[in-house]
């Protein structure tokens, strides 16, 4: 009887792993992550640590997580209030990512931010980690991805963002400012090659 049981169990558990796709997970997770660049943002949450003395990282990583579930969500719904079509959005997110991947690449900056003050919700949650660059980003990948494959990239994401969050100094100090900038190069490359895929997946289905 145990043992029909565990069959019964194991059973359930296969079905509901065949629910997800680990290779779009992966995908997703290594496109959020080069977007969120919470790597690259090292030197800002040092920086926000000097400054407020204290960051609230599972206060900012739960928020974070849940404006970007919503706009999973509901993002879709938004753009259809306004006439835009997942398709457009999905090119215009392109754009976006081909010009963050600039910047990374580059060592430049073409967005141009007021300087955080505090170290709450804002800027931490958003627009650090939930930022526009990101919102386009979820709903880009919503056009080709399936939506519980998408949740579990940000969830593994989140939890990345909250990591790097608590131990921003140490990890600062392991890579230092070079280790730190070779990363965000790698990850811009990466990100271009993102960019270039989604625009030509999702411009002619526009004509």
């Amino acid at each position: 009887m145990p043992f029909q049981i565990s069959r019964i169990t194991f059973a359930k558990n296969f079905k509901m792993l065949g629910l997800f796709d680990f290779k779009e997970i992966f995908t997703a997770g290594m496109i959020l992550f080069a977007v969120i660049d919470i790597i690259g943002s090292i030197p800002i949450i040092v920086d926000l640590r000097k400054k407020v003395g204290h960051i609230q990282s599972e206060k900012a990583s739960v928020v974070a997580a849940i404006l970007m579930v919503l706009f999973l969500f509901i993002g879709e719904t938004i753009l259809s209030l306004i006439g835009i079509d997942v398709n457009s959005f999905a090119v215009a997110g392109a754009f976006i990512i081909f010009f963050l991947a600039i910047e990374m690449i580059l060592g430049i900056q073409l967005y141009k931010d007021d300087a955080p003050e505090t170290a709450a919700i804002v800027p931490l949650a958003f627009p650090l980690v939930a930022g526009a660059g990101t919102m386009t980003s979820i709903l880009s990948l919503k056009s080709e991805f399936a939506t519980p494959n998408i949740i579990v990239a940000i969830i593994i994401n989140v939890i990345i963002v909250y990591i790097v969050l608590k131990s921003s100094k140490k990890i600062e100090k392991l890579l230092g400012q070079q280790g730190i900038s070779v990363i965000r190069k790698i990850f811009g490359v990466i990100l271009l090659a993102i960019a270039v895929k989604l625009f030509a997946a999702n411009i002619q289905d526009l004509f």
